[in-house]
């Protein structure tokens, strides 16, 4: 009993490599092979590029909240669900959720349109987005107000 586990102890020893060894045994691997170039994945380069703009756009160092930071990440978001709506054109729940986003950040832009026009324009205009600022909601008398009363008013 006490031979087979020697022998058991032996075989183990032979798998223990040490840091050295493996360092190398990967130098003399990658010099006898052609080195693999690996790109990185989609997510990968979504994070990415996600965390980038959200640096680039926040206001200080834990803004979190502000509407440049929070549009600068919808942005990525949706440039990445464009792209793959583009891959997969019946991804209905993922449709749905695009457009949910878009209005979202539309509704940010809005409010910040109304509270700063400078920063609204900064933000549009560095991310590159088609956002039609909005307008002043006409009263009923403002908008036909030219022409002239179809009907009597009844009293």
């Amino acid at each position: 009993m006490s031979a087979e586990i020697g022998e058991e102890s032996s075989e183990v020893e032979d798998f223990i490599v040490s840091s050295d060894d493996l360092s190398s045994a990967d130098s003399t691997s990658a010099m006898d092979s052609d080195a693999v170039e690996v790109e990185p994945s989609g997510p990968f380069l979504h994070a990415q590029r996600l965390s980038e703009n959200r640096i680039k756009f926040r206001l200080h160092e834990k803004d979190t909240g502000s509407p440049e930071f929070q549009v600068a990440g919808m942005t990525e978001r949706i440039s990445y669900l464009t792209s793959h709506l583009k891959e997969n054109p019946k991804d209905f729940s993922t449709r749905r959720g695009l457009v949910a986003l878009v209005n979202k950040r539309r509704r940010l832009l809005n409010y910040l349109f109304t509270e700063d026009v400078n920063r609204y324009t900064e933000i549009v205009s560095a991310l590159g987005i088609r956002h039609k600022a909005p307008s002043n909601v006409e009263s009923r008398e403002d908008k036909y107000g030219r022409f002239p009363k179809q009907k009597s008013q009844r009293k």
